[in-house]
C-alpha cells in the first residue's frame, strides 16, 4: 500500500506590527492554546508555543498537505480576529507582514522547545531585534534590514 508520510519540523517567528509590546500578560495563555487549535485544525501538531508583548515563536510538525504560507496565513488571521473579539485593546491590533520559519531537525527539538518556553528569561538580556537578527544569521539566511521589519 503506498504511503505519503512525512515529519518536517518547524520553528515560526513572527511579531506584532512595528514591534508594538501589545501582547497583555493576561492574554498570553489563552492566545497560545487558540493557536495550538489553529495549528490542529490545519493538521500541523503543536509542540510549543510561547510569546512576549512584542512576538510570538512556534515549533510544530508541518502538516503533509499544507504549505507553511498556508499555515502563517491562518495562524495570524485567526489569532488577530481572536484578540481583537477578546480585548478593545486589541481593536486595532494587527501582526507585522512578514514572518521567519526555520527548519528544525529532529535531534533538535527539545533545545528548541526549551528556547521558547525560556523566552521572558531570555529577553531580560536581548530584544527582540537583537534575537531575530541573530537566527537570521545563524541560520545562514540573506535579509534586508530595510524590510525584515515590516
Amino acid at each position: 500500500m503506498p504511503q505519503s508520510l512525512a515529519k518536517i519540523y518547524i520553528h515560526l517567528v513572527f511579531s506584532a506590527r512595528n514591534r508594538e509590546r501589545v501582547l497583555a500578560d493576561e492574554d498570553r495563555l489563552d492566545l497560545h492554546a487558540y493557536m495550538g487549535g489553529i495549528l490542529k485544525g490545519m493538521d500541523c501538531m503543536p509542540i510549543e508555543i510561547n510569546s512576549e508583548p512584542d512576538h510570538v515563536h512556534g515549533l510544530f510538525m508541518l502538516g503533509r498537505t499544507v504549505t507553511v504560507s498556508e499555515v502563517v496565513a491562518g495562524l495570524k488571521k485567526s489569532a488577530t480576529d481572536w484578540l481583537r473579539a477578546r480585548s478593545p485593546r486589541y481593536a486595532v491590533f494587527h501582526w507585522q507582514s512578514g514572518y521567519g520559519v526555520f527548519s528544525v531537525s529532529q535531534s533538535a527539538v527539545e533545545t528548541v522547545r526549551n528556547y521558547i518556553r525560556n523566552q521572558r528569561e531570555h529577553h531580560r538580556g536581548k530584544p527582540f531585534e537583537g534575537e531575530y537578527r541573530a537566527m537570521l544569521e545563524k541560520h545562514g539566511m540573506e535579509y534586508d534590514e530595510r524590510y525584515v521589519w515590516e
